[in-house]
């Protein structure tokens, strides 16, 4: 360490001393055996803090290796979910939401991808602490959905989804295709927040077409059925939302009627707010639209096409450990 603490040069000095001590007329000259005593006490004194220095920057580095092992990586994950809070600070990022999925071009097949990715994101709910609940679903002719709704409750569930609006893209090998062929289904996927407010929205009563009819089924993670579902189709923008998760008639038009509203609502701010995110719905739902490809045959992997992140386990994708991916594409999706 050089200057007090060169201790190598300390040692050699006091092995001096310690020598000229032992010598037998030490002690005939008294001053002269007081100042060797008195400098082996300082050298030993100086040898002992330095020893007493390391044995502390040993025992501090001995903590910060601890301090690595079992905090630090706690420490960098209360960093990053700070850092992730600035890009869930969108005026209603913090809001729940409404999730649809549409089946496209593709039959049973698309009918089955729609079911897929409703698991999907049912997994991602179970696995963080939302809750959802089923608010109208269609069946397919044969097998999965042709469309389904459900709404998604806690906080941010629409910061951390909006991305997820546009087409999504499956490639595997068909369990509906005797010959065992790859095929190619596309979904759409669609969330709008839940807005508090709508009252402002106005909704003509000349501009709704409103259907009942029977269904019945569960309803998310709900066991409603109901004989009282509605859908009300908005005439000048061509929405349609269909509400079936409750007994009562007259509850599941309040319910839709709120749905529509926020529909509205969120077109309304696409015109003045550009900046929000996820609230378009592609039109077309086939091969070159999709904002997420993924792939089961001939290889493995999920590829975002907006930011690149890619995943190769899509079976870990598909139960819903999708947190990884939506938080990449928060922070890269502008």
């Amino acid at each position: 360490m050089g200057g007090l603490f060169d201790i190598d040069l300390l040692t050699n000095r006091l092995n001096e001393l310690k020598e000229e001590s032992l010598l037998p007329d030490f002690y005939n000259d008294i001053k002269r055996s007081s100042e060797v005593n008195i400098e082996i006490s300082s050298i030993e004194k100086k040898i002992k803090t330095y020893q007493d220095l390391i044995a502390r920057i040993d025992a501090d580095l001995e903590l910060i290796e601890l301090v690595e092992e079992s905090e630090i990586e706690e420490l960098k994950r209360i960093i990053e979910t700070l850092e992730l809070e600035t890009f869930l600070s969108g005026k209603y990022d913090s809001l729940n939401c409404f999730l649809e999925i549409h089946a496209g071009a593709g039959g049973t097949e698309s009918c089955d991808w729609s079911d897929m990715l409703l698991r999907m994101y049912e997994r991602f709910c179970e696995k963080n602490g939302y809750k959802y609940e089923e608010i109208s679903s269609q069946p397919g002719e044969e097998a999965g959905l042709k469309s389904v709704m459900i709404k998604i409750n806690g906080l941010n569930a629409f910061g951390y989804l909006k991305n997820e609006s546009g087409v999504h893209r499956l490639v595997r090998i068909s369990p509906f295709d005797s010959n065992a062929r790859r095929h190619t289904s596309f979904a759409s996927v669609n969330v709008t927040p839940e807005f508090k407010k709508v009252d402002s929205v106005e909704v003509l009563e000349k501009d709704l077409k409103i259907d009942v009819f029977h269904s019945s089924g569960a309803g998310g993670q709900s066991v409603n059925t109901s004989n009282s579902a509605v859908r009300i189709t908005h005439i000048p923008s061509k929405i349609v939302v269909s509400v079936q998760n409750e007994r009562s008639q007259l509850k599941n038009k309040e319910i839709a009627m709120e749905i529509l509203k926020s529909k509205l609502y969120a077109i309304e701010l696409e015109k003045h707010e550009s900046a929000i995110n996820g609230f378009k719905k592609s039109d077309s739902i086939n091969f070159g639209s999709q904002i997420r490809s993924y792939v089961l045959e001939p290889y493995k992997l999920v590829k975002d096409n907006r930011t690149n992140y890619e995943n190769s386990s899509p079976d870990k994708i598909l139960n819903g450990e999708i947190m990884e991916m939506l938080e990449f594409n928060l922070k890269n999706i502008e």
